[in-house]
């Protein structure tokens, strides 16, 4: 058996360890709404993932709204890892989303997005969903404005399907995918495959499925991101977790590799 490489070239030359980070946890609650009501205990908690080889985080505008963004920025600032982050989708008030992929909230999103992370680039910027009222090809094209000028390294995509994905492509070279894929949903398992074939990295979200409160505290969970692991050489896992003790557990799925 060909040996599993612990990390991947996203975008085909940015490493990250292919066991990341995933911040939506801290946020408020319910519906991910708010300030993470421990901010100094989760400040503590990425930076122990980075202490331990995370190298990979993920965050989204929507998250908050920004407050991942805030604390994912401030707990890493100075830091030499990867941080990704996503936009056109808001959540202005708890219950309501309001999905806008147009060009001119998506570069507003970015610029105030830097200043969120604390980076003079964001590594990774992807568009978290499709807007019904906006063309793909349109919001991946204010994505390429913005990388064009170096305000984004890499482009991203989320919740789309392989007809989207080949749109964008069209338009712009795409550096990730992010789809909900796990060991009991597996209905993206022809886009993991074309994904892994175009080069272009897999963040599969719920990573553990029907039970993403569990936050890696069992066995059962770590075998579900080592499964992950071993499914494509180009998935890149971002478990989420406000315990230290689960982030050390999680981390521990390269043992079951």
């Amino acid at each position: 058996m060909a040996k599993i490489s612990k990390t991947y070239a996203l975008g085909g030359d940015t490493q990250v360890n292919r066991l990341g980070y995933g911040a939506m946890r801290l946020t408020g609650q319910p519906g991910n709404f708010g300030p993470y009501a421990d901010w100094e205990g989760g400040l503590t908690l990425l930076r122990r993932a980075a202490d331990l080889g995370v190298t990979f985080f993920d965050s989204a505008w929507a998250y908050g709204p920004e407050t991942a963004d805030r604390i994912v920025g401030e707990a890493l600032e100075g830091r030499d890892v990867v941080l990704a982050t996503k936009g056109g989708v808001d959540k202005p008030e708890p219950g309501r989303i309001v999905i806008d992929g147009s060009r001119d909230t998506l570069l507003r999103q970015i610029d105030k997005a830097l200043i969120n992370l604390r980076r003079d680039r964001i590594d990774l910027f992807q568009l978290h969903r499709v807007d019904p009222n906006t063309p793909i090809e349109t919001s991946v094209s204010a994505l390429a404005e913005a990388q064009a000028d170096g305000r984004i390294r890499h482009i991203g995509l989320s919740n789309v399907s392989r007809e989207e994905l080949d749109r964008a492509l069209g338009v712009a070279p795409i550096a990730s995918v992010q789809n909900r894929f796990n060991m009991a949903e597996t209905d993206q398992a022809d886009l993991v495959d074309y994904t892994a074939e175009q080069g272009i990295a897999f963040i599969p979200y719920g990573p553990l499925g029907a039970n993403p409160m569990r936050q890696g505290a069992t066995l059962e969970a770590r075998e579900a991101l080592a499964w992950l692991l071993q499914r494509a050489p180009n998935i890149v896992v971002i478990p989420g977790t406000t315990s230290l003790a689960h982030l050390d557990e999680n981390l521990g799925a390269w043992d079951l590799v």
